[in-house]
């Protein structure tokens, strides 16, 4: 990860589905330059994955599996 990454990451501004209950078995996205970041979100200082947004959407948008 590169300096840039570290520090976009570090004072992003992360998000919670609203459909997450209070069980901690989360996820939180960010939106940093050219990046979706996500995460763990009972490990806030852990590693987080990166995707290009085009891939991001295609995820959040793709129809629920059966």
């Amino acid at each position: 990860m590169t300096p840039t990454i570290t520090a976009a990451l570090a004072v992003a501004a992360w998000r919670k589905s609203s459909r997450s209950g209070d069980e901690g078995a989360c996820v939180e996205v960010a939106a940093i330059p050219r990046l979706v970041a996500v995460r763990d979100s009972k490990d806030p200082a852990g590693p987080a994955l990166l995707f290009p947004p085009a891939a991001w959407a295609a995820f959040t948008q793709a129809p629920p599996r059966s």
